[in-house]
């Protein structure tokens, strides 16, 4: 997960645009020839483009973007240390 990937992807993509990319990405997956090195960089590929819808939905919701953008970050490093 990169912070300045995710603010780059929200700032400069709709989130329907997105969740389309992850659509796409979640089905190569399932294709026999994804190797274990391709499920690696999808992975962290998904992570900063569901990240970037999370932070996209927060600025809906009426959160600043920077503001967004660090809740996100807070939220999953919270959820790691549990």
């Amino acid at each position: 997960m990169k912070l300045p990937v995710i603010k780059h992807l929200q700032k400069n993509n709709e989130k329907e645009k997105l969740e389309h990319t992850v659509e796409v990405l979640e089905s190569f997956t399932e294709h026999r020839s994804c190797t274990d090195e391709d499920m690696d960089v999808i992975g962290e590929l998904i992570t900063n483009i569901c990240g970037a819808i999370e932070v996209h939905n927060m600025v809906e919701e009426g959160v600043p973007e920077k503001d967004a953008a660090n809740n996100f970050v807070k939220k999953v490093l919270g959820s790691i240390d549990k």
